[in-house]
């Protein structure tokens, strides 16, 4: 056997086997220039991975197929092999659900029939479709090119998202800090995510309407919105009177120096200093604090 080896058919990829293999390089158990595209049996057996071609599923052979009438499931090769990097121990939990939610399953759903075409929406498996030859008699030494760009895209894009989902975890209790006051807006002296974790803290019933923070340089005053799920909606909106107004109107109208432009959706205002924009977040709750 070839250890540290990676096999898949040939022919045209899909974005299931292309994640499958991103997966395995980004956490080093395969070498990507040890990539095997065929559907000769004896060839795979070869490879220390097999994914998506072979016809089972069996983990601890490192055998990743779900195409056979054995396999009832819902995972393609991309959710097969991510669940077995957790079961592996080398993703936790809340890693796990992350990148499952986030890009996993609709990889799984696409590849399995199971997700429905939306005019003008580009999901991942279109943009990984999208590395495929145009010409469908491409040379397999074309396909194996496209193959290895497709999988080089896909490492540096989980990658990232691993990233920033770490950074979001590491933020997570600056965030609880600023819930426990109970205000009914969250304050942070630096410029931080904090939609995630507000609501993985609750924060559906948390009183919290706005959040002001530093931004690019100024600050900023942003609506909440109701949910998770809900984020293009606001649980109020910023005074209707600033909608879409720039610099020396919106300082007319509002009455503050230092204003930048709110926007016409009123759920979100920038200003040029943490005092503009304290003032702008006391307009915005009047009513509220009385």
């Amino acid at each position: 056997m070839d250890l540290r080896s990676f096999g898949t058919h040939d022919g045209t990829f899909h974005a299931d086997e292309v994640t499958a293999c991103a997966l395995l390089v980004l956490y080093d158990l395969i070498d990507q220039d040890k990539v095997v595209r065929s559907r000769d049996l004896k060839q795979l057996s070869m490879c220390e991975f097999v994914c998506d071609v072979g016809g089972e599923y069996t983990p601890p052979s490192k055998r990743f197929d779900h195409h056979q009438l054995s396999y009832q499931g819902d995972l393609s090769s991309a959710g097969m092999v991510w669940l077995y990097l957790k079961e592996l121990g080398r993703v936790d939990e809340k890693t796990y659900l992350f990148l499952r939610h986030g890009l996993i399953q609709g990889v799984d759903a696409h590849d399995n029939g199971k997700s429905h075409f939306e005019p003008g929406v580009c999901t991942f498996s279109h943009i990984i479709s999208n590395f495929v030859p145009i010409h469908y008699e491409a040379l397999e030494e074309e396909q194996y090119e496209a193959f290895q760009q497709a999988v080089t895209f896909v490492v540096g894009h989980i990658k990232r998202s691993l990233e920033r989902f770490s950074y979001i975890q590491a933020c997570t209790e600056k965030v609880k800090a600023a819930m426990d006051c109970q205000k009914p807006f969250l304050y942070f002296d630096e410029a931080m995510p904090w939609i995630d974790s507000f609501f993985d803290l609750n924060g559906e019933s948390h009183p919290a309407l706005f959040v002001v923070m530093p931004s690019g340089g100024h600050w900023k005053v942003r609506a909440i919105p109701p949910t998770g799920e809900d984020r293009m909606k606001m649980r109020k909106p910023l005074p209707a009177k600033w909608a879409g107004l720039l610099e020396k109107q919106l300082q007319q109208v509002s009455g503050i120096e230092g204003a930048v432009f709110c926007h016409k959706g009123l759920f979100i205002s920038v200003w040029e200093t943490k005092e503009a924009a304290l003032c702008a977040l006391e307009e915005a709750l009047k009513g509220v604090l009385s």
